[in-house]
């Protein structure tokens, strides 16, 4: 039976770009696009693993606003349940310490980029959203 992983997932938005980086070549899913985050540690909230997870992989503080979307997708090595949430920098800037790349892309970009599988629906939505507005 494959594993379950839930993972956390942070829209940052920052003068209506959003941030987008790149897993690095030696990760799963290497050189894919994802919005950073983590896996969310036993005990904690969603929330609270977003907020430890930001601060580890980017060195930066984040303020934690609305949820935009949970998916479950099926990978070789498990099951992802990726819980996405739009985020404002509040203290520092993201700097890449994990990360291969990293690009802030207005949310019409985004389908510009070669996206982790579980990513693709909440960008579909923030899409949506964005056009709607």
């Amino acid at each position: 039976m494959k594993k379950n992983i839930h993972v956390v997932g942070a829209v940052i938005i920052e003068n209506g770009k959003i941030l987008c980086a790149q897993r690095g070549n030696g990760k799963v899913l290497p050189l894919k696009w994802e919005f950073p985050g983590g896996k969310i540690e036993e005990g904690e909230t969603p929330q609270e693993a977003l907020g430890r997870e930001i601060e580890e992989e980017m060195l930066c503080k984040v303020e934690i606003g609305e949820k935009i979307e949970t998916t479950v997708y099926e990978y070789d090595f498990g099951i992802v349940h990726l819980t996405t949430f739009y985020c404002q920098l509040k203290e520092g800037k993201p700097v890449l310490t994990e990360h291969a790349a990293m690009k802030w892309l207005v949310p019409g970009e985004l389908d510009t980029l070669d996206w982790a599988p579980a990513d693709v629906p909440a960008i579909e939505k923030i899409s949506r959203e964005s056009s709607a507005n």
